[in-house]
Order: structure tokens, then sequence, then C-alpha cells
């Protein structure tokens, strides 16, 4: 479809749902389209498109939501779809009961504008020939840098028109370029497997933007010390346990932290009880801003959907609120919570724009868009230089944590010893865990602007039928106390 196709979709539906009297009536007309590309060595392994289009009705009749989707774009399908959501609608209410809670949104002004994501080159209209000679440069590189046993490299793209129009007024018309890659180098003997990422695990680093950004991550530059570290791991020992130990965290695996143990905990669905059944509910209530002491005073976290260049940067969520910043977290206290307009209303506040949709064809809810630790000073360097004795991890490789995102496990691909201020030997089979409060109670050290880097999560599922999310967020260097090594 075209962006003038999307927004002529949603002004039909919402034409036929406003006729059909309802108290409040949201659309989203959508193009959907992704590339992936995968090498492993000097083959291709995969290449995959997607496209997908289609109209997500929304309604609010007799206190009650209703919903509706169709992939048809005739005006009858759109027609049929809108009456299907104002049914839904009403069988809810009368599920419901009399003295149910009824449906109510915050009161805004209605957004009316438009958002393209900054770019030179669209990364779907990059040829696949310079995809995968990018990708088995990387691979070469690797390969001639060490003996591992293979290397994989990848690189994603994803392209989201949608034209918003609302019952108030709103009317928004949207494009988000989200693009990645990374390199993964794979070295087996003595009966393990140990593996290098870079940069970053599970597929890269993620960004919004064009090609250009898959450029800078410099895959064939970060390769060959990628290769030279899974080779050296073999022959590496595992941590030892020890309890209460000092440890480091490089940005990006403390990013996944702010994730799991942040991210998620203060999605207000989750903390209100709607979002409960699929890895939901949090440790968090409604009624600890201002008094929950989260972590340490160096702790402060903001979520921020315009921060550059971010994965979780867009223009405006999925009910039109306009991207911006919210604190979440400032100097160790809890003072915010991510919102949609119906969980803000309950608190009697105003949404800060976090209602995603994975598709034409879900109900958004609320989440995490660029949720990040903010930077206090120092570095990598700095921080290492200040640890008489320690371990620094890099890289996740594993992750657990309990519905609540309380109690929590990690694994990294890799550790070191840091003593008397110098990083020594590496391990193998890295994990640490702790409690959430207690980990960052725990916080003494946070690295500088310098050393602050916003990491891509394109994987991050939630609700009931699931939906993927793809998230951000920044962190710098981090020095904590955690139970680290393996029995």
């Amino acid at each position: 479809m075209q962006t003038r196709d999307l927004a002529d979709l949603a002004d039909l539906a919402l034409a036929e749902v406003t006729r059909l009297g309802v108290e409040h009536a949201d659309v989203r007309a959508r193009q959907e389209d992704s590339e992936s590309v995968q090498v492993r060595d000097d083959v291709v392994e995969g290449v995959s498109h997607g496209s997908s289009s289609g109209v997500g009705i929304r309604v609010i009749h007799d206190g009650a939501w209703g919903f509706a989707a169709t992939s048809d774009g005739s005006a009858d399908a759109v027609r049929r779809a809108a009456q299907q959501a104002v049914e839904v609608a009403r069988a809810s209410a009368m599920v419901r009961g009399r003295d149910g809670a009824r449906a109510q949104l915050d009161e805004r002004q209605p957004s009316v504008g438009t958002y393209t994501t900054p770019h030179e080159r669209d990364p779907l209209e990059v040829p696949l020939s310079e995809k995968v000679d990018h990708l088995m440069s990387a691979t070469a590189t690797a390969r001639d840098a060490a003996a591992v046993s293979y290397v994989e490299a990848t690189t994603e793209a994803w392209r989201t028109a949608t034209a918003y129009r609302d019952s108030s007024g709103g009317a928004v018309d949207q494009l988000v370029l989200q693009v990645g890659g990374g390199l993964a180098a794979y070295a087996i003997g003595g009966g393990e497997v140990q593996r290098r990422s870079y940069p970053n695990s599970f597929g890269g680093q993620y960004e919004t933007g064009g090609w250009e950004r898959v450029l800078l991550l410099d895959l064939i530059g970060g390769a060959a010390d990628a290769a030279r570290d899974a080779v050296l791991l073999l022959d590496c020992p595992d941590l030892p346990l020890r309890e209460d130990a000092v440890l480091l965290l490089e940005s990006s695996q403390l990013a996944l932290q702010v994730h799991e143990s942040v991210g998620h905990a203060v999605e207000l669905d989750r903390i209100l009880g709607s979002e409960a059944a699929y890895a939901g509910t949090s440790w968090v209530a409604a009624t600890d801003r201002g008094s929950l002491r989260y972590g340490s005073p160096l702790m402060t976290v903001i979520a921020d959907a315009t921060t550059p260049h971010a994965m979780g940067t867009f223009g405006y969520d999925d009910e039109g609120v306009p991207a911006g910043q919210a604190p979440i977290v400032t100097d160790g206290v809890l003072t915010g919570y991510l919102t949609d307009r119906q969980s803000a209303a309950a608190l009697g506040e105003q949404s800060n724009g976090t209602a995603r949709a994975d598709s034409w064809g879900a109900i958004p809810l609320i989440r995490m868009n660029n949720v990040s630790l903010q930077p206090r000073e120092g570095d990598l360097a700095s921080i290492v230089a200040d640890t008489d004795d320690g371990v620094l991890m890099h890289t996740n490789r594993s992750w657990s944590i309990d519905d609540k995102r309380l109690n929590f496990q990690f694994g990294c691909e890799v550790a070191y010893e840091v003593r008397r201020g110098q990083i020594g030997r590496m391990y193998r089979n890295p994990t640490y865990a702790g409690r959430t409060p207690d980990f960052w109670g725990s916080c003494d050290a946070l690295g500088g602007p310098s050393d602050w880097k916003v990491w891509g999560v394109p994987n991050c599922g939630k609700g009931q039928p699931s939906q993927t999310a793809r998230v951000a967020h920044g962190a710098s260097t981090g020095r904590f106390r955690a139970t680290v090594g393996v029995r």
C-alpha cells in the first residue's frame, strides 16, 4: 500500500465506526515490510522477506472495549470490521455487568502531524548482493583471525508505515525504519561451545535509521577480536562461585538488566494487574511512586522516545500520543511508570506515550520505548582502576527473571577478574544472580557520557496472543554486588 492508500483506508474505517455511534474510536491502517539476511562462513543461510497490510479498529461502546481487524482493503471489508468492533464492545459490556468498571481514557488534545525516521538509504531498498557481500567480508575476517568452528552474521530491517485516526480529531501519518546487524564466532572443543558476539549477542545491535547505521557498526572491524576470544574461551576455566562479589557490567549487559528488572517492572498494566498471564505482574505497586527506593542515589532512569537513532524512537505511539520523555527512577527513587491512555487515566494523569502494537491486527499494549539508565562519571577504565577485587562481565548469553521482575539470573559470554585495578584472567560461562532492589541498591559506580551507549532489543515479548516489540536501553559501565559464578 502507498501512504495515500493507508490514509484513505484509515479515514474510511473511522467514518464507518463513527457512524455507528461509539464513545471513542481509533484506527490504525498499516503497511509492514521486513527483510532478514543470514550468512554462515561463506554460505548464505537464509533470506526472508515479509510484507503485510491491514487496518485495526478499536472502540469504546457502552464503557467496554471492542477490537476488530482486516487485511482486506475493500470498502465492504473495512465496514464489516468496524461493525464487528462495535459488536465485540457490546458483548464485552454485557459480560462486564452493570456495576463493572467502565473503560476510560485520559483527557488530551488530539494529535495531528507526520513523522519519518531520519535516514539516508532505506534499508529495504539496498540490493541484496550488497548486504551479502558486507556480511561475508565480516565472516571471512573472523575466520582469517582464528581457528573458529564457524561464524554467523546477520542483518535485519523493518519498515512500518502507519496512518492513525481517532474520533477526537487525531490524524497522524508515520514511517519508522529500523535496522540491525551483528556477527557471532563459535569455537567448539573439549565438550564446550563458546561464542563471542559483536557488537552484541542475539543478532547484534539494532537502531532506527537507514542502511548507513549498519555500516557504522563496523562488523568487519570487530570480527577478528570476536573470533580470537571465542577460541581462547575453550581453554579458560569456569568462573568460580562467589557470594556478595563485586561485579562490573559493561554497557550492553547492563542495558539488558535495565530491560528485565526495570523496564518491565514499571509497565503500569502489569502493576494494575491487567497484564498477568504471560510473564506479567510486578514487584512495584501503583502507590510506590515517590517513596520506593529502587536503587542507589546513582540510579536515574528516563523513558525517552526521542533518543536519536535508538530502536524505540518514533514520532507518535499507537494511540496518537506524541513521543516524549518521562522520569522513571530519579536518584534511586521511583518517580514514574510507563503508561497508556487507559492506565494513566486510572491515576488521574496523561499517557506518556508507550502504547504500541506489533501489527495492524493487534491491540496496543504498554511497551518500553528507550528506557535508559542515565550516565554519571568515568568510564570502564576508570571503574576498573578503582576496583580492588571484582569480576567484569561482557555480553549477554542467557537470562532468567521471575514474573514479578524481582529474582534474576543472567549468563554472559565472558568474564575477567579484576585485581588491584587491573584486568586479569579470562573466565568462561560466567553467571550472576540477585534481587532487583538489592542489586540496584548496591550500585556504587556508573560511567559517564563517553562510556554510555544505547543498545537495541528487537525481541521483547509480551501479551497473549504474544506480541514482539523493538525497544532500546542506554547504559554505561556499572559496578554492583551480586552472587557470581557456577557451582
